[in-house]
């Protein structure tokens, strides 16, 4: 029993130490980790929690590399096994720190992006690319680490890429469809924009593939970029967020068009000044438009600062109007039609 211990002991150690690793590599995950992305929390720099969640997950992998590089002297493996095994945790340590520099360029890009108000490096498709170029950067070194030659790679990878680019039209019709949308600048992240198949909502992203619009019921429609180039867009944002919100309004032709016109701008300009965080700071206006069948038809025009503000504000414009008519006497007149009854010869 004791030799059968003993003829272990070469393998036991190196796993224990691996393993003691990977563990010291779990905890310092779970509690220095969460403790610093506690505390980035509450600072005002939204840099450290891009450079903390950058490090995610890394330490056990790190505690891993660790483990393996001072359990290998202390192993039985041939001489050719720790070559092979020291070029593997050769590519784990630049995969590694590739990831951790993706996932940081592309945080502060984003934030930049954000702060900025770029509209392409807000989106996440400028986020993904980034990653990806250094993800590629990243694997051309391990390659080039691991002696492998680049230059017959890349030759094959171009003469590959236009197989690839006839498999993947769709998606690469996408992918420059969503760079011709952005490059524009006629549709950005947080605009509220119709398209003219009728969807209506914020736009919430841009990536490689679609756009997703949040529509009022908190729905998530989603777009493929070759789709929303080709459709007719109306952006409420441009060239600015303030907008008219005309409401149609008919009177008798019996009213005193001077004192319909005095009571309807006293209710509008009521009504935007009680909801002035809605309102845009332009006076309400009124115009005559048409003698209809059985009224005279007007418009009264409101201001809002942003597209959804329209719904409230016409919403209590029209009932604090109604109710004025009332007091004041004046008449907003039912349609009429005149409706002759022929009698059946005999």
């Amino acid at each position: 029993m004791a030799a059968f211990f003993t003829g272990l002991k070469p393998i036991i150690i190196p796993i224990s130490i691996v393993i003691g690793c990977i563990l010291v590599g779990i905890i310092l995950q779970k509690i220095i980790f969460v403790s610093l992305l506690k505390i980035a929390k509450r600072t005002s720099w939204k840099g450290d929690d891009i450079i903390i969640q950058s490090f995610k997950g890394m330490l056990i992998l790190w505690g891993f590399i660790i483990g393996m590089y001072i359990a290998l002297p202390i192993s039985s493996f041939s001489k050719e096994v720790h070559i092979i095994i020291h070029k593997i945790l050769l590519v784990f340590i630049i995969f590694s720190f590739t990831i951790v520099l993706a996932k940081m360029i592309a945080g502060f890009a984003g934030q930049y992006g954000e702060k900025a108000g770029s509209t392409f490096a807000s989106t996440s498709i400028f986020r993904n690319i980034t990653k990806a170029i250094i993800l590629i950067i990243g694997t051309l070194i391990i390659l080039q680490s691991l002696g492998i030659a680049i230059t017959p790679l890349l030759t094959a990878l171009g003469v590959g890429g236009l197989a690839v680019a006839l498999a993947l039209q769709d998606t690469l019709s996408n992918l420059f469809s969503g760079f011709q949308v952005i490059a524009s600048g006629q549709i950005k992240k947080g605009d509220f924009i119709q398209l003219s198949s009728g969807e209506a909502g914020y736009v919430t992203d841009i990536n490689w593939r679609n756009t997703t619009i949040k529509a009022f019921g908190n729905n998530i429609i989603v777009i493929p970029n070759s789709k929303l180039a080709s459709l007719i867009v109306t952006n409420y944002n441009l060239p600015q967020k303030d907008m008219s919100v005309p409401i149609e309004v008919g009177v008798s032709y019996d009213s005193n068009l001077e004192f319909v016109e005095s009571v309807t701008l006293d209710v509008a300009r009521e009504v935007m000044k009680e909801f002035k965080d809605l309102s845009a700071k332009t006076n309400p206006i009124i115009r005559y438009r048409s003698f209809g069948e059985s009224s005279i038809n007007f418009a009264i025009i409101l201001y809002v600062t942003e597209y959804v503000n329209k719904f409230l504000l016409r919403h209590e414009f029209i009932k604090r109007l109604h109710k004025r008519y009332n007091e004041e006497g004046i008449e907003i007149p039912f349609p009429l039609r005149t409706v002759i009854m022929k009698q059946p010869k005999e």
